[in-house]
This record gives structure tokens, sequence and C-alpha cells, in this order.
């Protein structure tokens, strides 16, 4: 009975520190991706822009898309990371998923 009890407690923080490491590789992948990808649209992609009378417009244009994207994303992203507020519930609601869960 003893020993139930000790894997029982073991699993439920072996299944909570593998919960977290997920969700840190979760959000670590997709902030190497999009951050490469608009890297290499603001900084790589201005560098093959051929010569001619609107160059600087279409630089500019580029390299002002890639800020405005990455930043929205970036904002985007970390909103859902640390909400600000949560959902509104009731108080009998909270008891009643508390007794439930238990």
């Amino acid at each position: 009975l003893r020993r139930s009890v000790w894997f029982g407690r073991f699993a439920s923080l072996q299944a909570l520190l593998s919960s977290a490491n997920m969700t840190a590789h979760s959000f670590t992948v997709p902030m190497i991706i999009f951050t490469t990808f608009w890297g290499l649209i603001g900084i790589v992609a201005p560098w093959f822009v051929p010569k001619g009378p609107n160059r600087g417009v279409i630089i500019t244009m580029l390299v002002t898309t890639a800020v405005c994207c990455y930043i929205f994303w970036l904002i985007a992203i970390l909103a859902q990371t640390n909400p600000l507020f949560g959902p509104q519930l009731k108080n009998e609601t909270i008891w009643y998923v508390r007794f439930l869960w238990e």
C-alpha cells in the first residue's frame, strides 16, 4: 500500500515535470523559427533587391514589414503565455470543480 502511494506521488511529480519541460520546448521552437524567418526577411532579403529607382523604398518596405510582423507575432504569443486575466467563474462553479476533481 505504501509503495503504491509513493509511486502515485512520484508519477504525478514526473508528469508535472514533463509537462513543464514540454511547455518550455513548445515555446522555444516557435520563437526560433519565427525569429529566423522574420530576421531573414528583414536582414537578408534587402541584400537581394535589384538596383533601380525604387530600391530604397523596397528595402524600407521589407525591413518595416519584418519588424512590424515580428513584433505583432511576439506580442500575440507572449500574451498567450501569461494572460492578464483568466476565465471568470462563479464561486459555486469553483467549489463544484474542486469537489469533482478531488
